[in-house]
């Protein structure tokens, strides 16, 4: 079959710019491993300053502290020094950065301020090294977001190229925190992008991988939690769906009740400043009852991945980590989500563990941590494979697709939104996280523009033009003008009008064409999409465009309106609603046949 006329359509669009983009990526990668490490290395110096009074950078827990009820006010010291951070320095430094990076995608063009990427790394080692029940990938996500989004603006780029490199950023951060580069891109593709293309999908890619490569040179290789369970048996499964409506259930009762605590701050008579001081106070006493809640607790999701700890021990800092991180994030201030939803999850499945039948007890703990991840995100990709990489455990692999998409399927039918577009749609912003390829995208123009065009010679006078075509049978607005075959402008009455008039030195008697020669108009391409023609139409402010063979020739090949580009969005509608039975195929079935465009009044 001749394919010469489709030679123009392609799988992706073709990007001169990628490489360039793709070697600041890498450039990107670099910079947020080098944020992470000098981020983890706050914290540790903060929680050896406040917990045991030494100036150190070593990795110590605060769990070990030996200030007995005194704790109670470390978190508060640090809340406070938060709070005013936020309030003198910049406001955006509050949350736990996802939220923050997606409205500065969506709602900011991607641009962050150089405070942001300074600041936020700050306060984060200061209220986690006070106790503060947080992670850091949440910090080191907006902090490598903010590092790519000044890189961008530094350098003259579009909007959505700085998107790309926020991103890649975001995403560095987070593999040079946990060492999971492909959990990361997922996390992009789920959270961050929006899309689906290889302009944006490649350099953030390239950044994650720099990212896990740089991260050896500091960390070392090898897994976070490093686990190796027995390969499940099918009755697992029931098991695998009973962990994740629970632990559904724990994600949508989590972010349910952060947004209340969050309401319930908001109605204090006191400034938002003081607020982390006194979700501190909470987190103090919450440390004094059981103090392995306190800080990133690494070690401690490490002990419940390896049942290391009691049942009784792993159901206390189950309710109080999940308590205190409600109330301390609820207050405003700054840490991460992914940390203490991890250690939340493998907390439920330490317990699910001694009564789920099939699977050893160590299984349920990864499978609970990542279900209520990805329930929790609204990303259940990125859990999926954010704790294989966490653990690289392979028999796991399955129970923890089935109870993440589980746990999925429960938020997304009980929960409005997830924890990371709640606090956005509070500040007026609705975010819909469903995306597809557009209708306006998959189809060009050559294949519902009008080929039969009613044309203007261009050998006709102006004074000729108008009796003929613009009397009292005109059928159209305006019409192209064509010499030769050959595109020279388009005719509307206001414009020959004006030259009938004797403007520019032209009159009644001069060639339409003539007339036209040299002046510049838009025109749609016979290999152009329909969404680039639809923009075309809307930054022009017209209703239809003549379409050419290519700009060199300038030979007209037809017409395209506003009326024909619907065309897509009815056979999209047919597709999804259009019920059918089977029906055998004939010949020249898989041809694409627009349906005819509804027209009222």
């Amino acid at each position: 079959m001749d394919t010469h006329f489709d030679s123009h359509k392609r799988d992706f669009s073709v990007n001169a710019r990628l490489p360039g983009i793709s070697a600041l990526a890498a450039v990107i990668g670099v910079m947020s491993t080098i944020a992470a490490v000098v981020l983890l290395d706050l914290i540790h110096l903060f929680t050896n300053l406040f917990f045991f009074g030494t100036f150190s950078i070593a990795d110590h827990s605060p769990a070990l502290n030996k200030l007995g009820p005194w704790v109670i006010l470390i978190p508060a010291a640090g809340g406070l020094v938060v709070g005013m951070i936020a309030r003198f320095g910049s406001e955006k430094i509050r949350g736990h950065g996802i939220p923050e990076a997606i409205e500065a995608i969506l709602f900011g063009k991607s641009r962050m301020s150089p405070k942001v990427a300074v600041l936020k790394p700050l306060s984060s080692g200061i209220v986690i090294g006070s106790g503060g029940p947080f992670g850091a990938e949440g910090p080191i996500i907006m902090t490598g977001g903010a590092l790519g989004s000044l890189l961008a603006q530094f350098i003259k780029l579009t909007s959505a190229e700085r998107k790309t490199l926020l991103v890649a950023g975001a995403a560095a951060g987070m593999t040079a925190v946990f060492g999971t580069p492909v959990a990361a891109v997922l996390l992009a593709v789920e959270l961050l992008l929006f899309e689906w293309r290889p302009r944006s999908f490649l350099p953030v890619a390239l950044a994650c991988a720099v990212a896990g490569f740089a991260r050896a040179l500091f960390f070392g290789t090898g897994p976070l939690f490093p686990l190796q369970t027995a390969a499940p048996g099918a009755a697992s499964l029931v098991s695998c769906v009973i962990a994740g409506l629970l632990c559904g259930a724990l994600a949508s009762g989590l972010s349910a009740a952060l947004y209340q605590v969050e309401d319930w701050f908001h109605k204090l008579p006191i400034h938002w400043m003081w607020w982390p001081a006194l979700g501190g106070i909470v987190v103090g006493i919450g440390g004094f009852l059981e103090p392995r809640a306190l800080g990133v607790g690494y070690d401690v999701i490490g002990d419940l991945l390896h049942q290391n700890l009691p049942l009784q021990i792993a159901v206390a800092i189950l309710v109080v980590k999940a308590i205190i991180w409600v109330i301390a994030l609820g207050s405003g201030t700054s840490g991460g989500v992914l940390a203490p939803l991890l250690m939340l999850g493998a907390g439920l499945g330490v317990v699910l563990g001694h009564v789920l039948p099939g699977g050893e007890p160590a299984l349920w703990p990864l499978v609970c941590m990542s279900a209520t991840l990805g329930a929790t995100l609204g990303a259940p990709l990125t859990a999926i494979i954010f704790a294989f990489g966490l653990t690289h455990d392979v028999n796991a692999m399955l129970p923890l697709l089935a109870a993440t998409l589980v746990a999925h399927g429960f938020a997304t039918v009980v929960m409005r939104r997830s924890i990371m577009t709640e606090k956005i749609a509070r500040r007026g912003y609705h975010i819909y996280r469903e995306y597809g390829v557009d209708p306006l995208e998959r189809h060009y123009v050559d294949e519902v523009m009008t080929r039969s065009v009613q044309t203007i010679d261009g050998n006709l006078t102006v004074r000729e033009a108008l009796i003929a075509f613009f009397g009292p049978m005109q059928t159209h607005r305006a019409y192209p003008v064509v010499r030769e075959g050959v595109l020279a402008g388009i005719a509307d009455r206001e414009s020959l009008l004006v030259l009938q008039d004797g403007a520019d030195g032209l009159g009644p008697d001069t060639r339409v064409a003539d007339a036209f020669a040299g002046r510049s108009m838009p025109v749609a391409l016979v290999s152009e999409s329909c969404r680039a023609v639809a923009t075309r139409l809307a930054v022009h402010g017209l209703e239809r465009l003549p379409v050419v063979a290519d700009r060199e020739t300038m030979r007209l090949a037809g017409i395209v309106s506003r009326s024909d580009l619907v065309k897509t969005s009815l056979a999209h509608f047919d597709e999804e609603h259009k019920k059918e039975r089977f029906r055998r195929l004939t010949p020249g079935s898989g041809k694409r046949h627009f349906p005819p465009v509804r027209k009222t009044g």
